[in-house]
């Protein structure tokens, strides 16, 4: 997490308050989840915490569900399907964040991943993901990073860590299993931005990942065990 600068005033984060074309914080569908979720939570942190845990559990993380069109990397569509991968998660998180009055952004990294299936490692072309992406939120002057990724099930079927986040510091994917197998990698951060720079990780699926982005697998119902990237 990094302290702000006192140059990084109000008008500074005012646009990480506004709706964008995929952190579409001013969707009817998006407010009402926010709505619902956080009811029972009377302070800003405890609502964050209650956000975070929701789209981490209730949208299903589903490496399959990647595509060419813009629906697949957009907050509002990720939760109308229930389900998605990193990057419209976490748009979905600062989405509803901003609509909470927190100001967030999204951030990128490419990372290894140790424990992912021969499957999808075939399909991704190996196990490093561009353009993982997690949530920034602006909360009591820092920036706390939020990787809302990987739903609670998933990480108990694997033997992973689930995932925790108290609104105060930095949650970043696990480094190890819960047997001490090396996990996930950062290898190359690609900065944080207002809305998701969708034209920019499309180009660099179609270098890196083709088959990923043009044979998505169709899945329905719950996540399969093969959902893990």
């Amino acid at each position: 997490m990094r302290k702000v600068d006192s140059r990084e005033n109000n008008s500074a984060l005012d646009q990480y308050l506004q709706s964008g074309s995929f952190i579409d914080s001013d969707n009817p569908k998006i407010i009402d989840f926010v709505e619902t979720v956080t009811a029972n939570q009377d302070k800003e942190i405890e609502r964050i915490i209650a956000l975070y845990l929701a789209i981490r559990d209730e949208i299903v993380y589903d490496p399959y569900f990647v595509g060419r069109d813009e629906s697949y990397y957009r907050a509002s569509d990720c939760l109308a399907a229930g389900r998605g991968f990193c990057i419209p998660k976490a748009a979905l998180l600062a989405a509803g964040a901003r609509i909470l009055g927190v100001p967030a952004r999204v951030g990128y990294a490419d990372v290894k991943n140790h424990l992912t299936t021969e499957k999808l490692d075939a399909l991704v072309g190996s196990n490093l993901y561009r353009w993982h992406s997690y949530a920034e939120l602006y909360i009591d002057g820092l920036w706390v990073k939020a990787t809302p990724a990987f739903n609670k099930s998933l990480c108990e079927r694997f033997g992973v860590h689930t995932l925790e986040f108290d609104g105060r510091h930095d949650s970043l994917l696990q480094e190890f299993d819960r047997s001490g197998r090396q996990h996930m990698e950062y290898m190359k951060q690609r900065g944080h931005f207002q809305d998701v720079p969708y034209q920019e990780i499309l180009q660099a699926f179609i270098e890196y990942h083709p088959l990923w982005l043009d044979n998505r697998i169709e899945s329905a119902g719950m996540a399969s065990s093969d959902n893990w990237g």
